[in-house]
């Protein structure tokens, strides 16, 4: 018979794992400053077809300094001013707005515009674009709407056997930008198993932000027994964050708009915590649940930075015009 002491082994250290980068996006902070903006050049109300990114916090926030959100153009009065969101919107949509004579600020991120210009180029060329996407994320109608009859959406590896083309040699895959890296090429291969002159696009379509907060989520992943990802379930990126930490080993992940959300019963057992949050995502909400995991006793953070982010986007040419004419207004004046 062993005696024993009374001892208890030491509970483990807590600590937080802390994402970087993490949080917006040169084309989210692009697309939400267009929007403060316009309120403080044009004043309130300013329309925005559908959310400008897609965050509770940030469309909060901004409909209490007069931005009012529609869903479609047709809600917004004849004559005013509308901001397109930062995911893109289809050329029918800027039809409407002629037609109703709306004044427009494009804040699209410049990174869809590109698979956007890459869906008409191939188009043109005759090809037929399999768009690799998630049906109904209003990014995949947009693009979808440059070349309605040339595109087939590809939900994932599961769509690829129902795949129809009409010439296996001119054939192309875009992407959604904001899609989990590793499911994307899981997809690209099926398909080039199918069609093995699949052409690929000249640059990858998934943003480098996205591709960043991945790949900081899978560093910290294995060390992590909870990962906490800041972000609205609306929003795809965020989304896949919580699925790539569940594949990078964590055991267990979840997705929280606001600190107020986490279940305490989440950290039952956990030594280890790991904090992201999605690129549609104000900082302010992650110290929020850094605050909140600081008093319960995860006082020990860690950055974990997979790299650095410099990239700025210019704002929309429309606004940058009319700030352009008031400065030279003022100057004279």
């Amino acid at each position: 018979m062993t005696a024993t002491t009374g001892r208890t082994s030491p509970a483990p250290a807590r600590r937080v794992l802390l994402a970087a980068p993490r949080g917006y996006c040169a084309g989210v902070d692009r697309a939400v400053i267009a929007v403060e903006k316009a309120l403080e050049q044009y004043g309130a109300p300013v329309y925005v077809r559908k959310e400008i990114v897609h965050n509770k916090y940030v469309v909060q926030t901004l409909e209490k300094k007069g931005a009012i959100f529609v869903d479609e153009t047709a809600e917004v009065p004849e004559g005013s001013i509308v901001i397109f969101s930062a995911h893109g919107v289809a050329p029918v949509v800027h039809e409407e707005a002629r037609e109703r004579k709306l004044a427009t600020i494009d804040a699209t991120c410049p990174l869809v515009t590109k698979v956007h210009k890459e869906a008409v180029r191939f188009a043109k060329d005759d090809y037929d674009i399999l768009l690799i996407g998630h049906e109904g994320h209003e990014e995949v109608i947009g693009t979808s709407g440059e070349a309605p009859e040339h595109i087939t959406l590809v939900d994932g590896p599961g769509d690829v056997a129902d795949v129809k083309v009409r010439d296996e040699s001119k054939v192309v895959w875009l992407s959604q930008t904001t899609l989990s890296v590793d499911e994307t090429m899981e997809t690209v291969d099926a398909l080039k198993q199918r069609f093995p002159l699949l052409v690929s696009p000249p640059s990858d379509d998934i943003c480098y932000a996205t591709q960043n907060r991945q790949t900081a989520v899978k560093k910290m992943g294995a060390e992590a027994d909870l990962v906490i990802v800041v972000g609205s379930k609306n929003s795809s990126n965020s989304v896949r964050l919580v699925e790539v930490a569940l594949g990078a080993g964590a055991r267990d992940a979840h997705l929280v708009d606001f600190a107020e959300e986490i279940d305490e019963a989440w950290l039952e057992g956990v030594s280890t915590v790991g904090v992201t949050s999605g690129a549609s995502v104000p900082d302010v909400l992650v110290q929020g649940v850094l605050e909140w995991l600081d008093q319960r006793g995860y006082q020990d953070v860690e950055l974990v930075t997979a790299a650095e982010e410099s990239i700025t986007f210019s704002l929309p040419k429309e606004l940058r015009r009319d700030l352009r004419a008031e400065a030279k207004a003022a100057a004279e004046g």
